[in-house]
């Protein structure tokens, strides 16, 4: 009997010890009960009923990553070209997952090749070059709302290569290669139109101030002129003044008179002397005597 109780409390310890389970962190294991859908694990220990209950799946809840391999596409304008796809996702419903779909990984696969060739079929082949995030937006929507029923939620999807086919890459090496010479013509004709305006400008600006000097150096000469003029005018003005004032008589008046003339008829040519008396015939004769001596 007591080999009996022995061999039977190993058992309900092997029992007991193989069906204990410790569920760790981002994990969940689906039980089934009699082949049907009993409950979901979570996070924590766990025993099941032996011979009752099986672990039918265990699921890891982490994000995962889906790197497709290149695709080949159609584009509206006929253009055949490969497209590769990466998918990131995460398992929300351990049933929906073990229970939704045979294989999740190769239907999320097979979904995402026709969902991006439906995209690319309405895109010509520059808005498939140019619209990596409307291409993302769009497959991301529709494989998240496609994968509800299997217990996934797709978080995002980015477009990783896109490859056009060799004719294709050479029309656009050499449309990039005639935009690039485009605009380098441009700033060249740019540049020499800049050069060209700086150029006249200056020369402008040249004739402006050169102008402006002239006219500044004309206005002072004739400023000199004008104030050479008026000292002069003063000058004799200050002479008649100071003849009024000592109060000269017709003597004085008369004897610089004749000085004036006798400096007039200083010189080698022929002068014609017209004396300031001209009621005083007889200081015209002899002024003229005077003049014949000398």
């Amino acid at each position: 009997m007591i080999y009996i109780f022995i061999v039977l409390v190993v058992i309900v310890a092997v029992l007991v010890a193989t069906n204990i389970r410790i569920i760790p962190q981002s994990h969940a294991a689906v039980i089934e009960r009699l082949g049907a859908y009993c409950k979901t694990w979570e996070v924590g220990l766990h025993v099941k009923v032996p011979f009752i209950d099986r672990i039918a799946n265990k699921i890891s809840m982490k994000e995962k990553v889906l790197d497709f391999p290149p695709q080949p596409v159609i584009t509206k304008d006929n253009v055949t070209m490969m497209i590769d796809t990466v998918v990131y996702f995460q398992i929300t419903d351990p049933k929906l997952y073990t229970y939704g779909v045979e294989k999740p990984i190769n239907a999320l696969e097979n979904l995402s090749a026709t969902t991006l060739r439906n995209i690319i079929g309405d895109l010509e082949l520059d808005q498939t070059l140019t619209s990596r995030d409307v291409i993302n937006t769009k497959m991301r929507s529709i494989l998240d709302e496609a994968t509800d029923p299997w217990g996934i939620k797709v978080n995002r999807v980015e477009v990783k290569n896109i490859i056009p086919p060799e004719a294709i890459k050479e029309a656009m090496e050499k449309q990039m290669r005639a935009e690039r010479e485009r605009r380098e013509a441009i700033l060249i004709a740019e540049g020499q139109k800049q050069s060209a305006i700086l150029v006249a400008e200056g020369k402008k600006q040249s004739l402006i101030l050169e102008a402006e000097a002239q006219k500044e150096a004309a206005v002072q000469k004739a400023l000199g002129e004008a104030q050479a003029i008026r000292e002069v005018q003063q000058a004799k003005a200050q002479g008649i003044a100071m003849l009024r004032e000592a109060k000269a008589d017709a003597a004085v008046i008369k004897l610089r008179s004749l000085e004036a003339l006798e400096k007039a008829a200083d010189g080698q040519s022929t002068k014609i002397i017209i004396p300031s008396d001209l009621q005083n015939l007889s200081g015209l004769v002899t002024t003229a005597a005077e003049l014949a001596k000398k």
